[in-house]
């Protein structure tokens, strides 16, 4: 087993007695089916049903103030995150703090847990991403050492993140101006369409129901070096995606599925910064199931 600290991860708190209905009603996952040390994957959306932040959220045990969640998100937006969330509770008894000063993430993943671990939960996106653990970075040694773990650098696991196609905010896509579907959430079991209202529902499921989607985030194949984040991916002249994150010549582009299509029948290849880029998958862009929430 590997486990690395996520120095770009930071941690949001959600506890009191309406913490539970308060996130149910703003965000894409079913938060009334977590149970303490489960988690989901789920995004805050705009009313247009774009991603404002995503994030995993995990059910801590409760306090005395009642239940707590904790919200596994980007570090440069948990405060930001904390502010919109605290705009949306009015008169709904919760409290809303940022933790990432004092707490952060731990990522362990190719193997089982030798021990239980608190605040330790299975990240619900893919099985090969393995569990995640909210802990102070200098524990970082004292866990791996519990969950038999050996310390890697934190590019192992951005790695292995590339390699099961599994974007990444701001990076693989910009927060603001993605879809769930665009970044591949419904089939990494962050969207429940079988939930009642959230922010941005309705866009989802028109998405969802009318099958809309042109972008998707794929899997590319890289012949030499790595296209910086955000160059262009051409077929001749014309633009079908976006580059972006990128390790041992394989890397996540956001991709026009129609343009992309175009060029594959016709034969002509697809280049990222004069460079070679191959579709890993190109069945995943059309025929993969759509995945909610179990």
């Amino acid at each position: 087993m590997k486990a690395t600290f996520l120095d770009d991860r930071g941690v949001v708190q959600v506890s009191g007695d309406d913490a539970r209905k308060f996130l149910n009603g703003l965000v894409t996952t079913d938060v009334t089916k977590l149970v303490p040390g489960d988690a989901r994957f789920g995004a805050l959306l705009t009313p247009q049903g774009k991603i404002i932040i995503d994030f995993l959220v995990a059910q801590a045990p409760a306090g005395d103030a009642g239940e707590r969640f904790l919200l596994d998100c980007p570090r440069a937006l948990a405060q930001a995150l904390t502010d919109k969330l605290n705009l949306y509770k009015l008169r709904a008894k919760v409290a809303i703090s940022n933790l990432s000063d004092q707490v952060g993430v731990i990522a362990a993943w190719d193997g089982a847990p030798a021990a239980a671990i608190d605040l330790c939960f299975k990240d619900p996106r893919h099985d090969a991403l393995g569990c995640r653990v909210i802990a102070p970075q200098a524990d970082l040694a004292e866990i791996a050492a519990r969950l038999g773990a050996e310390v890697v650098a934190a590019a192992d696991y951005e790695a292995h993140r590339i390699d099961h196609t599994v974007p990444r905010g701001g990076l693989d896509f910009m927060y603001g101006d993605a879809f769930p579907y665009e970044t591949n959430m419904d089939r990494l079991h962050g969207v429940d369409i079988g939930k009642g209202c959230y922010v941005g529902q309705e866009v989802v499921s028109r998405m969802h129901h009318r099958g809309t989607t042109r972008t998707r985030a794929a899997k590319v194949l890289l012949d030499g070096p790595s296209p910086e984040p955000g160059t262009p991916i051409l077929a001749g002249e014309k633009s079908v995606g976006t580059m972006g994150s990128a390790a041992q010549q394989k890397g996540l582009a956001l991709v026009r599925i129609d343009r992309v299509a175009e060029a594959m029948e016709a034969g002509t290849p697809l280049t990222a910064g004069g460079l070679t880029v191959r579709i890993a998958d190109p069945d995943a862009l059309q025929g993969a199931p759509k995945q909610t929430v179990a």
